[in-house]
């Protein structure tokens, strides 16, 4: 039987991981752990009770017996409006459209009466925001991409019949790309109309880091469930390139292509969950979600040969504040073979306005998500749509960072889910 299931759950690893590849997040955290968690709101940390627990709360795994996996992928299409202002005149400008598709992927395995095994696959942080290159904010930023892929193995162990213990390593992939112009001419002016000797900068880089996690899951009565899982912070030494494209008229001496270096840590994060099951077939539960993004305090890159810049590297100030995401979601099983979800999430922003940029041209987040859950046999088939509504802000220029007068406007997303899971 052993023998059948490692063959089995390697093939599915190995499928997994060629789909999980094609990560590309939105967002700078993910929290698109399943097609129902996206429909609940994130709300699977007490409840625990679908293979995606290993993205909420590995202890839960204690609830599902045999060997189960499940497959899926999040539809995230985002949108941000910037309007800026220089010399009195304002212009609109608009992210580019784009579609990202972070995956997730699992599959747990109850190896004895009191020991369960898991696997997760999926993207615990990303960022994707394009502009036109030639938008009045080119000398910040036209182009910022931070692609994660996680593999996390678990072990979960059951305590009693009310508590699970579990605890995981990972292994994370961090794929980053910065584009933005230089102005040679004169001190970052974004007139379109003044162009002509921009340098075009594009730094790339991959990196791989490790971290850990730990988590538990306790029945504290047949109507209350808890949870709560810690997921370490990831260094990321980041080692890449740095391309110039530039005009005939800048001199060959200047931005040549080098090598580059830098550091980037990831931040820390707390699940704490808690499912009331309020009355047959009605269930609730509140969560919290603690990110600590002071450590994300500076984004910064080394040039290996700097003679042809003028300078050693590229600082991006950060000074990214620890936030709070508070969660709530209710499931109605309306049917033996229907449940219905409903989700609601306040997002804190980390970005104080003396750091805001266009790298990330957003504020505090509301989340409205629905769903539903399809049984059908050994097969669960979840669907997720979340309307993610983005509150306005404005920011005051900071020149040097070529940050104008800014108010980010009209910005949401819009997010499809879907899961696919089997019970062998």
């Amino acid at each position: 039987m052993r023998t059948g299931w490692a063959f089995r759950t390697g093939l599915g690893i190995l499928c997994l991981l060629v789909a999980a590849s094609m990560a590309r997040g939105a967002g700078f955290a993910l929290y698109e752990g399943g097609a129902r968690g996206n429909a609940l709101g994130g709300t699977l940390v007490g409840r625990a009770d679908d293979p995606s627990t290993l993205f909420y709360d590995p202890a839960g795994m204690t609830q599902l017996p045999g060997l189960q996996v499940m497959g899926g992928a999040t539809a995230i299409m985002p949108k941000a409006d910037v309007v800026t202002t220089y010399g009195g005149a304002k212009t609109r400008s608009e992210t580019e459209t784009n579609l990202f598709l972070p995956p997730h992927l699992y599959s747990t395995y109850q190896y004895t009466d009191s020991i369960w095994l898991g696997l997760g696959v999926f993207s615990r942080f990303g960022l994707g925001t394009e502009f036109d290159p030639n938008w009045p904010g080119r000398y910040n930023s036209y182009n910022a991409v931070i692609e994660t892929l996680t593999v996390n193995p678990n072990v979960a162990f059951k305590v009693n019949d009310k508590l699970s213990l579990a605890g995981g390593v990972s292994w994370m992939y961090l794929d980053l790309t910065l584009e933005q112009k230089i102005d040679v001419s004169s001190p970052s002016n974004p007139d379109p109309n003044t162009n002509a000797l921009d340098v075009d900068q594009s730094l790339t880089g991959d990196s791989s880091g490790y971290g850990f996690n730990l988590a538990a899951h306790y029945k504290a009565l047949d109507s209350l469930s808890l949870g709560i899982s810690y997921v370490s912070r990831t260094k990321q030494e980041i080692k890449g390139k740095a391309d110039f494209t530039k005009p005939a008229a800048v001199p060959a001496f200047m931005f040549n292509d080098t090598k580059i270096s830098g550091e980037i840590t990831l931040p820390d994060m707390l699940f704490c969950g808690a499912v009331f099951h309020l009355v047959d077939r009605l269930s609730l539960e509140l969560d919290g979600i603690w990110t600590r993004w002071s450590t994300y305090d500076e984004l910064t890159m080394h040039y290996r040969d700097p003679t042809s810049l003028g300078a050693n590297s590229i600082t991006k100030d950060k000074r990214w504040n620890d936030v709070w995401r508070v969660q709530v979601g209710v499931e109605y099983k309306a049917l033996d073979w229907l449940d219905l979800l409903l989700g609601y999430v306040h997002d804190d922003s980390p970005i104080p306005e003396e750091t805001a940029d266009y790298l990330l041209p957003t504020n505090d987040r509301q989340l409205y998500s629905i769903g539903c859950g399809i049984l059908l046999g050994r097969w669960t088939v979840d669907l997720s749509y979340t309307y993610l509504d983005i509150e306005s802000r404005s920011v005051s220029a900071r020149p040097g960072d070529g940050v104008l007068d800014s108010r980010f406007k009209d910005s949401d997303a819009h997010l499809i889910g879907s899961s696919l899971s089997y019970k062998f």
